[in-house]
């Protein structure tokens, strides 16, 4: 998968670089209180942008990472999940499809900006701004090694889980 920097059109704050340190950020997590990147300094993260809890395409690829969670930890990632979805609707996720990684909520979506998944959509003919699904991979020393961007919920987990083993 191509690995480049998005252009202005795309999202004209992304400052999120592939091979270059990841924007980092603290934001009110479930569990709390925040959780910030540069926490997890001397360790590698999955960092994934979702659109929505409690969906059917969310739950799917939430749960994927979920059930892959184990192996991740063995290959030293940890898992990260943002939306802009507040705390009450991570708390009610996180229960009801019994995920035990963080979720953190970018409700006034700074780290979206940063990481330039925020898109245009179009659902029933109304045009409006969402979060692209897509993951990041941060490795150790806080650098981007490498980005999934338009990424299927289904398929998205076992693709990643793929790379990884390769």
């Amino acid at each position: 998968m191509a690995t480049t920097k998005p252009t202005e059109q795309d999202n004209a704050t992304c400052t999120a670089v592939v091979g270059e340190l990841a924007p980092d950020f603290e934001l009110p997590s479930v569990p709390g209180p925040t959780t910030k990147l540069s926490d997890y300094r001397g360790k590698k993260v999955v960092l994934y942008f979702y659109p929505k809890d409690n969906t059917s395409g969310c739950t799917v690829e939430a749960i994927a990472f979920e059930n892959n969670l184990k192996k991740l930890q063995e290959a030293g990632y940890c898992v990260l999940g943002i939306s802009r979805d507040s705390i009450s609707s991570h708390e009610k996720f996180k229960q009801k499809a019994n995920l035990s990684f963080p979720l953190l909520s970018d409700a006034d979506e700074t780290v979206c900006k940063a990481y330039g998944v925020l898109k245009q959509k179009n659902m029933y003919g109304k045009t409006y701004m969402g979060i692209e699904r897509s993951t990041f991979l941060i490795d150790e020393n806080g650098i981007l090694e490498k980005e999934y961007r338009k990424v299927k919920a289904k398929s998205h987990v076992d693709d990643l889980m793929s790379d990884l083993t390769e």
